[in-house]
């Protein structure tokens, strides 16, 4: 029965892919398929074509101008970068069964994809009874003895307790209220179930936006979203990929099981080819959809261009960023062939436990205090802006607390004087600030620094990489080498003249090929070229949420007297916040007091370093992940939590004083803030049973 191509995909499951259509009627030219601003836009009667895949490209908003129940006035178009903040209005229809559920909302492995519904009626389990209008959270969906269920939980008393519920589980469920926020890009990916619309509140407003703002001046009701899909198709005599639009007036008939599905051209991703076994290799294939990109080699893999693949590995990077706060920071996946030489950078510890994390016994750890700590205890130090110090070692002290003696751990140091040093004790606890003083003048691989120190490390690039043409981190000021991970490559070249080979990533670079039934001529690859690759914010935060799940957490911080717990933000006068910000600017003016015995650095580079790296660093995070004053009047912005009479008082000051954030910002941010709020809760309440 043919419909409307609108409908059809709006009906797709997308784990029935690929489906072959073929055009009922529609509006075309003779030419069958002509291209209008990058999509292809008209199919002729009769044409035959595969879809192997859709996304949502944009959005249909019909504007309500008091709530989802009053009339809407006008329908706007929506692009997924939209700046904005919205909350999800609950679906008020109910969905019928379990298995409507899994076909129409969005299950994943991220947060987003934690759906919650509640049912109408008590639920009775061989070992449980989910009650009436109890909050069920949808996890994921798995085959759990031969029958496919969701596995849920439901939270009582604090405790989760886990079941599975069968897709043929019937009854009403209804979608619950959501009190979180999320941008554009999020609900359209996740929180759009497929055959229905999505209402939406906006929530706060993030006033940049380059062309007219679509929405009503002073916007305050509500949205109804209807997606507009991209879809993917291959075409019966055609060798690339085409793009539609779903809103195109074409009817379509799905004759998927009545014709034969193997005369297409099967497509197929770099992940796809991945998973080929390495028997497979090497292969050659044609490029249906190749990268956007001038660097080699992503310009030389245009459509139509014949490729030899030799072999898949895992291979490693270093994680570098730009070292900047006065602008977005550039983002780099280093190789370990790199030949170019590094020297160092001054380094920033926001506490006395990242000293502790950063010394070595290679060299002995010299730094300067950017920010003032007054020590409660007679026993420890108190540190002034400028003082020097020489990191030693981390050791116990008893001090007194509360009219008895306590052990705490502390981090012994020297300080540097005019003419001598002197023993100090630091409270490991400390949240100060230091910056490091360099005594190398050494050049550097990066196999060396990746096996001599401790990643994160600052550099600057002294010698670029002459094998390369145009050296990329050449003309970078500074570099933090962040981490070293590992990420999956295909090993290519050209079929036609395989002169080099080049590494190309599987998981960041949007290729498509389909495999050709020849005889791969050289075995071996020949001489490899492997390139700095720039990456994307998104792509960075992708990597490093990748790659955080493989590794062992970070070492806990160490725990702080429960007398001595910072004050909540609220509680921070608008005074202490300026006096912060301004002993941190005025580091490089007090540093110039203090003299350093045997100091191998000139004093002047020190001063260069530190104008360059701390000007800026009421800016900057603070590297334990835990949100500084500015970032933290962001959050508050995210979250609508007030953070004090200052705060309040600011943004009456300033009532328009949002900025577009990207969604991968945000979710750092959101995670920053929850990891460090159940941080502090876990060091109170361990302190509490220690007292």
């Amino acid at each position: 029965m043919a419909s409307t191509l609108e409908k059809f995909i709006h009906s797709l499951d997308p784990r029935a892919l690929p489906r072959v259509l073929q055009i009922q009627s529609g509006i075309y030219f003779q030419g069958s398929i002509y291209e209008m601003f990058g999509n292809e836009c008209c199919l002729s009667t009769g044409e035959v074509i595969k879809v192997t895949g859709f996304k949502i490209n944009k959005l249909i908003a019909s504007i309500c101008e008091n709530n989802e129940d009053s009339q809407f006035s006008a329908k706007v178009e929506l692009p997924l970068n939209f700046p904005g903040l919205y909350k999800v209005v609950a679906d008020k229809t109910p969905y019928i069964s379990i298995e409507e559920i899994t076909r129409k909302v969005a299950i994943g492995s991220t947060r987003f994809g934690h759906p919650c519904f509640y049912s109408s009626e008590d639920i009775k389990l061989a070992n449980l009874t989910i009650k009436q209008g109890e909050q069920i959270n949808f996890n994921s969906v798995e085959e759990v003895n031969g029958t496919m269920a969701v596995n849920c939980g439901v939270v009582r008393n604090n405790q989760t307790l886990s079941f599975t519920l069968p897709l043929s589980q019937e009854g009403k469920f209804y979608e619950c209220e959501d009190d979180q926020i999320y941008t554009l890009k999020e609900i359209a990916e996740w929180k759009i179930p497929r055959c229905r619309n999505r209402i939406v509140k906006l929530s706060n407003t993030l006033h940049t936006w380059d062309s007219s703002n679509p929405l009503p001046d002073n916007f305050d009701g509500c949205l109804i979203l209807t997606p507009v899909y991209e879809v993917q198709a291959v075409m019966k005599f055609r060798k690339d990929i085409v793009h539609i639009l779903s809103d195109l007036d074409v009817e379509v008939k799905d004759i998927t099981d009545c014709y034969d599905i193997s005369s297409f051209l099967q497509p197929l991703s770099l992940e796809d080819v991945f998973e080929r076994t390495s028997k497979e290799f090497p292969m050659v294939a044609e490029v249906m959809e190749g990268p956007l990109g001038r660097q080699k080699p992503y310009n030389l893999l245009h459509i139509g261009k014949e490729i030899v693949i030799y072999k898949k590995y895992q291979a490693t990077r270093v994680l570098a960023s730009e070292i900047r706060s006065d602008s977005p920071k550039r983002h780099f996946l280093i190789p370990m062939t790199y030949k170019g030489k590094f020297k160092r950078r001054p380094r920033e510890f926001p506490t006395a436990y990242d000293l502790e994390i950063a010394r070595s016994e290679r060299e002995q750890l010299h730094v300067v205090a950017t920010k003032a700590f007054d020590s409660p205890h007679t026993e420890l130090f108190s540190v002034s802006v400028g003082d020097q110090f020489l990191v030693q070692q981390r050791q116990t002290s008893e001090v007194l607390y509360e009219g008895r003696k306590k052990v705490i751990d502390v981090l012994a140091c020297e300080q540097i004087l005019s003419d001598t040093y002197k023993e100090v004790l630091l409270p490991m606890y400390m949240e100060g600030g230091f910056v490091e003083v360099i005594h190398d003048k050494k050049q550097y691989q990066l196999s060396e620094i990746c096996k001599e120190f401790r990643l994160p490390f600052n550099v600057k690039v002294s010698v670029r990489d002459l094998s390369i043409k145009e050296d990329v981190l050449a003309a970078v000021p500074g570099l933090q080498l962040e981490e070293e991970i590992t990420d999956s490559y295909l090993l290519i070249s050209s079929a036609s003249s395989p002169v080099e080979s080049w590494e190309i990533p599987v998981y960041r670079l949007n290729m498509s090929v389909h495999l050709l039934s020849k005889d791969v001529q050289a075995v071996l690859p020949p001489m490899t070229k492997t390139t700095v690759e720039e990456i994307s914010e998104e792509e960075y935060y992708m990597v490093r949420r990748f790659e955080n799940q493989t590794l062992h957490p970070p070492p806990r911080p160490p725990k702080k007297p429960a007398a001595l717990a910072p004050k909540p933000v609220s509680a921070v006068s608008k005074q202490v916040i300026s006096d912060v910000l301004q002993a941190t600017k005025n580091f490089c003016v007090d540093t110039t007091k203090k003299s350093c015995a045997n100091q191998a650095a000139d004093v002047s580079e020190l001063q260069v370093s530190c104008q360059n790296d701390l000007v800026h660093h009421d800016n900057v995070k603070d590297m334990t992940g835990k949100p500084t004053l500015v970032e933290a009047a962001v959050i508050k912005g995210l979250t609508n939590n007030p953070l004090g009479k200052w705060e309040s008082e600011k943004e009456q000051e300033e009532e328009h004083s949002y900025e577009y954030v990207d969604e991968n910002i945000i979710e750092n941010i959101r995670k920053v803030f929850q990891d460090t709020t159940t941080r502090n809760k876990d060091i109170l309440s361990e302190d509490r049973r220690d007292i």
